[in-house]
C-alpha cells in the first residue's frame, strides 16, 4: 500500500515513480486534487487501472461524521425529495507555502471538498456557475485568483446547491471581533437537515453536529451527538475505506475514477469564472478523456 501525501503539482510523479517501481503494489491512496487539473487525473487512473492497482482518493470530508449522518437520512429518503443544500463556509484555512507556485487558492483546495460532499449527498451535477475575486488577506502574501469563492450547482431533477467559501471573513485576524464557522443546511420535501462543520476550532476538538427534524415529527428536532472529529478521526474512514475494498475486491467508494467527476467539476468552477456562465462537469470529463 502506498499513502501518497505530497503537494498537488508533486503527485504525479510519485504515482507514476512507484508504478514503474519493483514492487507490485495492491493500491494508492492520493491526496485531493488527485491532479493539477482533471486532464491529469484520468491519466493517473488510467495509469492505476491498466496496472490492476487501486487508486482512491482522500477526499475525506465525506467522512466526517455529520456528513456521513446526512447522506444515510437521504439514502433513507428521511427528508423526502431533496430540494435545496447550501454549504456556507466563513473560515481561514492554514494556506500552505507551496500554493504560491500553483496560482490557485480556494477552488481546488478548500472547495473541492463542499464540491464533492454535495456530490455525496445529491449525485452529479449537471451544471455549476462560480465566481471568484482575491482574498485581501492571501493577496498580502502572493497574488492569486480565487480567494473568495461562491458556486451555484444545479443537479438533475431541479434540485439546487451552493457554496459560499469566504475564507476573507472580515477583518478577523486583523483586529476585530470574528464570526468563524461552517454552517450546512438541506431541505427536502419531507424534512430539514442542518449542522456545523467544527475543524475551524482546531487544534481544539470539536465535533461536528447535525440535527433533523421531519414531517411525522411534530416540530421535534432529532439531534445526535458523537466524540469524534474530521482532523484526525476522518482521515481514518478513506484508507479503511481502500483496504476493505481490496479485500473485498470491488472499487472503492472514493476510487479515482469516481473522483474524476469531482476534478471536472473543479475544472467547471475555474472554467465558469472566465467564461462568466454556468459550464457543464460532464463536458470537461468528456474532453479530458477524449484526449487520452
Amino acid at each position: 500500500m502506498l499513502d501518497v501525501a505530497v503537494p498537488p503539482d508533486c503527485q504525479a510523479d510519485v504515482i507514476r515513480r512507484a508504478l514503474r517501481g519493483p514492487h507490485k503494489l495492491r493500491g494508492i491512496l492520493a491526496q485531493k486534487p488527485l491532479g493539477i487539473n482533471c486532464r491529469e487525473a484520468v491519466e493517473l487512473v488510467q495509469l492505476c487501472e491498466q496496472q490492476g492497482v487501486a487508486l482512491a482518493v482522500n477526499q475525506n470530508m465525506r467522512y466526517d461524521q455529520s456528513v456521513r449522518a446526512c447522506h444515510a437520512l437521504l439514502s433513507q429518503q428521511a427528508l423526502g425529495t431533496p430540494v435545496l443544500a447550501t454549504i456556507e463556509m466563513r473560515a481561514i484555512p492554514h494556506w500552505m507555502p507551496w500554493q504560491e507556485r500553483q496560482g490557485w487558492v480556494t477552488l481546488r483546495i478548500m472547495s473541492i471538498h463542499h464540491l464533492d460532499t454535495l456530490r455525496y449527498w445529491l449525485g452529479d451535477p449537471v451544471r455549476v456557475y462560480a465566481s471568484v475575486r482575491p482574498d485581501p488577506r492571501t493577496a498580502r502574501r502572493f497574488p492569486h485568483t480565487d480567494g473568495i469563492a461562491l458556486c451555484i450547482l444545479e443537479f438533475p431533477g431541479s434540485v439546487q446547491a451552493s457554496i459560499w467559501d469566504d475564507v476573507w471573513t472580515g477583518p478577523a485576524r486583523e483586529g476585530s471581533a470574528g464570526d468563524i464557522g461552517i454552517r450546512w443546511r438541506v431541505e427536502g420535501t419531507e424534512g430539514l437537515a442542518l449542522g456545523t462543520i467544527g475543524w475551524p476550532d482546531y487544534p481544539a476538538r470539536t465535533p461536528s453536529t447535525l440535527r433533523y427534524s421531519t414531517i411525522s415529527d411534530n416540530g421535534a428536532w432529532h439531534a445526535p451527538q458523537w466524540d469524534s472529529v474530521w482532523f484526525p478521526d476522518a482521515f481514518i474512514g478513506p484508507m479503511a475505506e481502500l483496504l476493505c475494498a481490496i479485500e473485498q475486491q470491488r472499487e472503492p467508494e472514493i476510487s479515482g475514477r469516481r473522483n474524476l467527476l469531482t476534478m471536472a467539476l473543479v475544472d467547471a468552477c475555474y472554467r465558469s469564472t472566465e467564461s462568466h456562465r454556468a459550464e457543464s462537469p460532464q463536458a470537461i470529463l468528456d474532453e479530458c478523456l477524449l484526449s487520452r
